[in-house]
């Protein structure tokens, strides 16, 4: 073996993370909205890009512009190949991520076909805009100080304001009466009288320091705070636990005034601030649609949040025929920039088709017949049907929404783990569980609740073999309580 220093030449391959090749996996992740946001962007750093519907006839958008279908994987070579037969710099490596061609392009021409492409929520075009109909909410601060505005005025309104500075979200005053009356250097009895003031506001309730006092406001109100009811409102603990005998003697009452005095305290608000919020309810915009067709399911993606994205090669042209050498190379980087992004979207477009098709043709049953019927699913086995990799089918059911006949649903809501057929047929979704779980209850006889071994004994009946534990876990996850505390709640009037 020689010692000797010595030159070698070794070939070898490597996936290399490129910037485009980092951007175009970023996109993936984005919902349309965000892809519009990106899109913007790049259009203001790029002179040869433009969105909309203006530019030269030689302009494409990034929807005419499509990869051969291809049953093997394509590597960086013959995507450079492809740019350079179409005239196009195409600097990445796509890797596993975008080189597959999507099994619905048979449905991703239909551009309006299934009625929705114009619209951007609501999938139709007659329907109404909600959103033309939805104004700013005034803040319960703004609220709380125009009536303060109305009723007092000097140095009461001085007070009222800091006070009102100091009323949480919920409607509650957080701070200490004494610490306002020595940050405003007046006397504690004063700020108190204020404080009257301001919990005779609306909504109902207002400016209370703790849940008893709210209540209390909302009883004298409506002028049912009597003895009886003061009570009752001074042992909310007992109310809590349905210590409906140790009420009865506390309150001095029968079981039917009783009744009558918990019913009207849960009509109470005990959070009466959260109705105002001070900000705008946003929408959510599905990134697909899915409509049913006589042969089976069309999907689509919502045009309405993909701007068109076009090269201006005419521009280009100009530009290049009059420039110096810099100029020309920096326009080169323009055009390879514009071209890449094109391909980009395009293939994002490509993949989310794919993946989308492979959970519609999975979950067909849940389209058809409901949740009652939706199939464990993970992302491994959409993966392996569809033949990319587990991240990229992560990546795509990320912040992405579709909108269908049943609903609204996010793409992560059609994966879910599987439960073991108790009579060892086909598993089910964890989904499908708990929406019989929600059901058997629904339907319980107030006077004979459900145990969780009776509802072991009933789901097993249905054919799932769930253990208790199980059941308990499914129970709290959908925000049922235990047998104990709905025998409580019913037992409440509730």
């Amino acid at each position: 073996m020689s010692l000797a220093p010595r030159l070698d030449l070794r070939q070898s391959q490597s996936l290399v993370m490129t910037p485009q090749l980092q951007q175009a996996i970023r996109l993936l992740a984005l919902s349309n909205l965000e892809i519009e946001g990106f899109i913007a962007e790049e259009v203001e750093r790029n002179p040869l890009l433009d969105s909309g519907s203006t530019g030269s006839e030689d302009d494409a958008p990034f929807e005419a512009r499509e990869a051969p279908v291809s049953s093997e994987p394509a590597g960086s070579d013959e995507l450079l190949g492809i740019g350079a037969a179409s005239g196009e710099s195409l600097d990445m490596d796509l890797g596993e991520t975008f080189h597959h061609d999507s099994a619905s392009d048979g449905v991703g021409s239909l551009d309006g076909g299934l009625g929705l492409a114009a619209t951007g929520s609501g999938g139709y075009e007659d329907a109404p805009d909600l959103d033309a109909f939805a104004s700013d909410d005034i803040s319960l601060t703004d609220h709380l100080l125009q009536q303060a505005g109305a009723c007092v005025a000097g140095a009461e309104l001085f007070i009222a304001s800091a006070i009102i500075d100091q009323i949480d979200e919920c409607g509650y005053l957080s701070a200490s009466l004494l610490d306002i009356a020595n940050r405003l250097g007046v006397p504690l009895a004063r700020v108190e009288a204020v404080l009257g003031i301001v919990q005779t506001f609306d909504p109902s309730g207002v400016g209370a320091r703790s849940l008893a006092e709210c209540l209390t406001i909302q009883a004298t109100e409506v002028d049912r705070y009597d003895p009886c009811m003061a009570r009752l409102i001074d042992n909310l603990d007992l109310v809590a636990r349905g210590a409906l005998p140790q009420l009865r003697r506390i309150c001095d009452v029968d079981d039917e005034d009783l009744t009558d005095m918990i019913r009207e305290l849960r009509s109470y608000d005990p959070k009466p601030g959260c109705r105002f919020g001070g900000e705008r309810t946003q929408s959510v915009v599905p990134d697909l649609f899915v409509a049913p067709r006589a042969a089976g399911w069309a999907v689509e993606i919502n045009g309405a949040t993909l701007p068109r994205v076009l090269v201006n090669r005419g521009y280009y042209a100009e530009l290049s025929a009059n420039g110096d050498k810099s100029s020309k190379a920096w326009l080169s980087d323009c055009l390879a920039s514009a071209n890449w992004l094109v391909k980009a979207l395009d293939q994002r477009q490509r993949t989310i088709l794919k993946v989308a098709t492979e959970i519609v043709k999975q979950q067909e049953a849940f389209f058809r017949q409901g949740v009652a019927h939706l199939r464990p699913l993970t992302l491994a086995k959409v993966a392996e049907a569809i033949e990319m990799h587990e991240s990229t089918v992560s990546r795509v059911t990320s912040n992405k929404y579709l909108s269908c006949p049943r609903g609204l649903f996010e793409l992560k809501f059609f994966f879910t783990s599987a439960i073991q057929s108790a009579d060892g047929g086909e598993a089910v979704s964890a989904l499908a569980v708990k929406d019989a779980i929600r059901t058997l209850i629904a339907g319980e006889d107030p006077k004979k609740i459900l145990s969780d071994d009776t509802l072991v004994e009933l789901l097993n009946a249905k054919g799932f073999d769930i253990a208790r534990r199980t059941v308990a876990k499914y129970r709290e996850a959908i925000g049922l309580g235990s047998s104990v505390q709905r025998r409580r709640q019913k037992a409440l009037g509730g």
